[in-house]
């Protein structure tokens, strides 16, 4: 009975693996089949359906996504060098200096895990507005220059090494900074590895606080460039989406066309003249959607300012109207 009912637990185990692992990867299979293939397939699933490019392409034309990485690039790079050398210059303080008040400093730094970033949003703000630094990439940097975490992190791991070494460096004439440069930081390198995985993937994906502070594509990170790409892609498509099928459209001009007729001769209208006016509800959908249309469509896809026309009305409302 054991024996069968631990191979029971094992078959469910596996199986309730395999399903989450199932769930987990549809969007992502869903992802890969629409890149790869027309819009037309985008909820066709067609085992010999066309492969294609072009949607890269096209994506990749949408919005300067060069300059949203390069900017990308190099604010990841400009934090994890400031982290880097300020968290070392504090943890070998930390880790090797006696003076007074050392222990109250460490856990004021620590302190600094325990207050969300976001708390300080509005400060920091204000204070990249005093250094005339909004909508720059040092800007979107200097918050997170001062780790606490990089500082507990690498404080440990030098707390680690014996000081015998120390003492061996500084025989051979070695500078504090030497000692630091030749013996601390060449035997961290594991923590410094691990370190920079989890503060690039961080601020790679930072949106919050990059969003907020900048306002030019030349300052933008790939995460707002992405999120502005996604709502105004969105737009269009619902710009795409508002218009009234095309059975609607022909049904509402077969109907003024044919009450136009019947009603003419009790109107006194000659026939095909409007003789009897679409219902109020009707022209005042007309009115909005022409209306909403214009604004919706932006001038890089019709060429025409919002508010002006930008999109005509579906050609059975043109009729209509």
């Amino acid at each position: 009975m054991t024996g069968t009912s631990d191979l029971f637990d094992r078959s469910l185990n596996t199986i309730a693996a395999w399903a989450l692992a199932l769930l987990w990867v549809l969007p992502l299979a869903y992802a890969v089949w629409t890149a790869f293939h027309p819009a037309a397939y985008e909820a066709r699933f067609e085992l010999f359906a066309p492969l294609t490019l072009e949607n890269f392409a096209k994506a990749w034309d949408a919005a300067p996504f060069a300059r949203y990485f390069l900017n990308t690039f190099i604010l990841v790079t400009m934090i994890l060098a400031g982290q880097f050398f300020l968290c070392t210059l504090a943890a070998f303080a930390f880790a090797r200096f006696e003076f007074p008040g050392r222990n109250i400093l460490f856990a004021l730094v620590l302190l600094q895990l325990l207050v969300m970033p976001d708390i300080l949003m509005v400060e920091n703000y204000k204070t990249m507005r005093l250094l005339d630094l909004v909508d720059t990439i040092p800007a979107i940097a200097l918050p997170y220059i001062a780790s606490g975490f990089g500082i507990f992190l690498l404080r440990q791991t030098f707390m680690t090494i014996p000081k015998e070494l120390d003492e061996a460096a500084r025989i051979e004439g070695a500078s504090v900074l030497g000692v630091l440069w030749k013996v601390y930081i060449p035997l961290a390198k594991p923590t410094y590895l691990a370190y920079g995985l989890v503060s690039v993937s961080h601020h790679w994906n930072n949106f919050l606080w990059p969003l907020i502070v900048t306002n030019s594509v030349e300052t933008r990170p790939v995460t707002v460039g992405l999120s502005i790409f996604s709502a105004i892609d969105s737009g269009i498509e619902w710009s795409v989406i508002l218009p009234p099928p095309a059975g609607l459209q022909e049904l509402a001009f077969c109907y003024h066309r044919q009450a136009s007729r019947n009603w003419s001769a009790t109107t006194g209208s000659p026939p095909g003249t409007g003789g009897l006016p679409p219902p109020a509800g009707l022209q005042e959908l007309i009115v909005c959607y022409h209306r909403q249309a214009s604004r919706n469509w932006v001038p890089a896809t019709t060429g025409r300012p919002p508010g002006t026309g930008g999109l005509l009305p579906p050609t059975g409302l043109q009729k209509l109207d």
